[in-house]
Parts: structure tokens; C-alpha cells; sequence
């Protein structure tokens, strides 16, 4: 059997047995939460030095400095245009489906307490902000706190001094080929220990919070889930039609980091893992290591959705009516404020209470959701994925360097 195909059961065999941990032995299932936090804490370790050395040898060592414009403002406009239908799509199915009438479920002062808390998280709220924050003050301290925009725009202005300085910077671009190498194989280790990350996350979710949870949320979670499917149907499968990529066989291709994804919850779980797919897939390795950073930042496709559901659902359940104009003012809030905070622990819920607050809306909409945050941030973080995915190919595409023959290849071997 295949590795990959080997660790694709195992974790799914690992995600069926924290399920029942959890829903069986809740009181055992929370005391497994650090085996996720170790896959994790792995993982992070890798995602620096891999960004870095990936990134820097996909532009020094094409040496065309000019390209990489091209490429940067393809990636942008890819990005604006499906985080736009994220948010469009998001508002569009909360006025149609309506997930907070109806609804009626007691907030527990600790929630409502984390929730208060969450208002004096800072936000950037300009476009200014946003660009000022990108550039590193140091880059040690950007790898340390793994903020992977830092990073990306560190290692750009590095390959760009590379072909400055030409030949005498090739023991470097070899180093760093070599790093690369070597990190690739490191991610190959990490991953052996996946199904031990996803069963120690999921069952102490599920223990945590009891598998009743899902009842009691039901609509709510149908509609997110719901929203998120209607998404990627509409807009990735139609991005690739369009690209004359099979939607089905990319999704093959990341099947492991798209599970990965799905049962932490972390985008950075699956990262590496995904940019080793994408390249196997046709994609080159100057697009792969350049668009998925980015999209980490700017095109978080499941999570744009989410908060413009999330935050109809909050004005819902306060029974209040928001006209069209407010509607599309929060939209436009949300573009900016979903965007540069990566790595804020519970994100979404935090640029939530901002824009809740900012618009004089009551919060006691996010204590409901914190209940389930961590069930609605598996399903966004799997669409993040499978969005940044895509895009990679679309801009590869667009740039006519997507590899079609490796990609039929790779497809037909793993269908052996």
C-alpha cells in the first residue's frame, strides 16, 4: 500500500476513534488535547524554514526578477475576487436561510466572559495598517511568531538581492536547495505522526463539549457547512473548469492535508504537506512556495464566508433588522479586517466581536458561538485550504507554467 494512501486511513481511522473517545469517555478524551498540541507545535517548527528556503529558491533560482510582479498582482486579483464572493455568498445565505431566528440557547457567564475579553484584541482596521504590518521589523521574530507574510515578503526582498548579486550567491541558492530538500523529507516524518495529532484533538473537542453539542446546533452548523459546499461548488469547480483542471483530481491530490485540516482545525497543520502535493500536481515550485503564504493571509475563502454569516446570525438572534446599506458597509469592513491577523488564537471570533462592536451590535451572538467555534473552524480551515489550493493552479495557469503532463501523470499513478 501506498504511504499516502496509508495515511489517509489512518488518520480517517484515528478521527472515527477520538469521536468515540470523546463521545464515550469524555473525562479520559480531554486529557489526550496534548498530542494535538504536539502534531501542531511540529508542524510550526517546519512551516518557517520551509516558506523561507522554498519561496527564495523558486525566485533566485529562475533569476526572473520581472516575473514575479506579474505574478504578484495575478495572485491579488485572484484573491479579491473570490474572498468578494466569499462575503456576497455569506450574506446572501443568511438572508435566505436565516441560521439566528428562532434561535434560543442560554450563554453562560464564562462566555460571555472570554467574549469581553476578545474586544481588547487589537485590530488593523486600514489598508495602510495591513502594509505597514507586512514588513518585518526583524525576521527572527517574524519565524518566531510564525506570521508567514513577514516571512514571504523577507524572503522576496532576499532572492531579489540573490540575482543582484549573480554568481557569487550560487553556494547559497544550493544551501538553500539542499533546505529544502531536507525540509521536505522532515515534513514526511511529521506527518507519521498525524493520526496521533487528530486523535488527541478531536476527542478532546468532542470531550469537551459533549457530543449533545451538535444537536443543539444543529441548523446552525447545517447552514455554515451548507454555505461553505455551496462555495467551493460555485466557485472553485467553476475556477477549474475554467482553468481545464479537474476539480476532483486536485482534490484527490490533497486529500491528506485537506483531512489533516478538517479534523485540527489548523490551517498550518496542513501546509506543508499541501505545498508538497500542489508541486507534485503541476504546479511550480516559485508559484506553489509564493501563492499558498499568501493566501494564509489574503484569501481565507471559508473564514470571510463564516464572518458575514456569523455576524447576520448575531443581529438575528438580537432581533435586529439590517438594511441593505449596513449589509454591504460591514462587507466592506470585513475585507479588510479578515485580513493580516493570522495566527490570533480563535481568529474569526475575534474580527467578529471587533466588527460587531464597531457596528453597535450586541455580542452575546459570538458567546453562542464559542461554544462551537472549534466544529465551524473545521469545516472554514478545510475550505481555506482547498480555496488557496486552487489558487495556485489558477495562477499557474494564468501564467502558462501549470504542467499539465505532470499532472496527468501523477494522476494516473496514484489511480494504480
Amino acid at each position: 500500500m501506498k504511504s499516502s494512501k496509508r495515511l489517509t486511513i489512518n488518520i480517517f481511522i484515528a478521527l472515527v476513534a477520538g469521536i468515540l473517545t470523546g463521545w464515550l469517555f469524555p473525562h479520559i478524551a480531554v486529557k489526550f488535547q496534548p498530542l494535538g498540541d504536539m502534531f501542531l507545535r511540529m508542524v510550526k517548527m517546519i512551516i518557517a524554514p520551509l516558506i523561507f528556503a522554498t519561496l527564495t529558491v523558486g525566485i533566485a533560482g529562475h533569476g526572473d526578477v520581472k516575473n514575479l510582479g506579474k505574478i504578484g498582482l495575478k495572485t491579488i486579483i485572484y484573491f479579491e475576487i473570490a474572498t468578494t464572493i466569499a462575503l456576497i455568498l455569506g450574506l446572501v445565505m443568511a438572508n435566505i436561510l436565516k441560521p439566528g431566528v428562532g434561535f434560543n440557547i442560554d450563554v453562560s457567564s464564562v462566555s460571555m466572559a472570554v467574549v469581553e475579553k476578545m474586544k481588547t484584541v487589537p485590530q488593523g482596521h486600514s489598508l495602510v495598517h495591513m502594509l505597514v504590518d507586512a514588513v518585518p521589523e526583524s525576521v527572527v521574530e517574524s519565524m518566531a511568531t510564525g506570521d508567514l507574510l513577514q516571512i514571504v515578503v523577507f524572503a522576496i526582498f532576499f532572492a531579489l538581492a540573490m540575482c543582484a548579486v549573480g554568481s557569487k550567491a550560487r553556494p547559497v541558492l544550493d544551501f538553500l536547495q539542499s533546505t529544502c530538500d531536507i525540509m521536505f523529507k522532515f515534513t514526511e516524518y511529521v506527518m507519521k505522526f498525524a493520526p496521533v495529532g487528530v486523535f488527541g484533538a478531536i476527542s478532546a473537542t468532542i470531550g469537551q463539549n459533549g457530543i449533545g453539542i451538535l444537536a443543539s446546533y444543529a441548523k446552525l452548523i447545517g447552514i455554515t457547512y451548507f454555505s461553505l459546499i455551496v462555495f467551493v461548488v460555485i466557485v472553485l469547480v467553476v475556477a477549474c473548469r475554467i482553468i481545464n483542471v479537474p476539480f476532483l483530481g486536485l482534490l484527490k491530490t490533497i486529500k491528506d492535508p485537506a483531512l489533516l485540516a478538517f479534523t485540527t482545525a489548523s490551517s498550518e497543520a496542513a501546509l506543508p504537506k499541501a505545498m508538497s502535493q500542489m508541486e507534485k500536481f503541476g504546479v511550480p515550485k516559485s508559484i506553489v512556495s509564493f501563492v499558498m503564504p499568501m493566501g494564509y493571509t489574503f484569501n481565507l475563502d471559508g473564514s470571510t464566508l463564516y464572518l458575514t454569516l456569523a455576524t447576520l446570525f448575531c443581529a438575528q438572534i438580537a432581533g435586529i433588522n439590517l438594511s441593505l446599506e449596513q449589509q454591504l458597509m460591514i462587507m466592506f469592513t470585513l475585507m479588510l479586517t479578515s485580513k493580516g491577523i493570522a495566527g490570533v488564537p480563535r481568529v474569526s471570533l475575534v474580527i467578529l466581536t471587533g466588527t460587531l462592536t464597531g457596528f453597535g451590535l450586541p455580542v452575546v451572538g459570538v458567546a453562542i458561538l464559542l461554544g462551537i467555534d472549534q466544529i465551524l473552524d473545521m469545516g472554514r480551515t478545510t475550505v481555506n485550504l482547498i480555496g488557496n489550493c486552487v489558487a495556485t493552479t489558477v495562477v499557474a495557469r494564468w501564467e502558462n507554467e501549470f504542467d499539465h503532463e505532470k499532472m496527468n501523470k501523477f494522476l494516473s499513478r496514484n489511480d494504480e
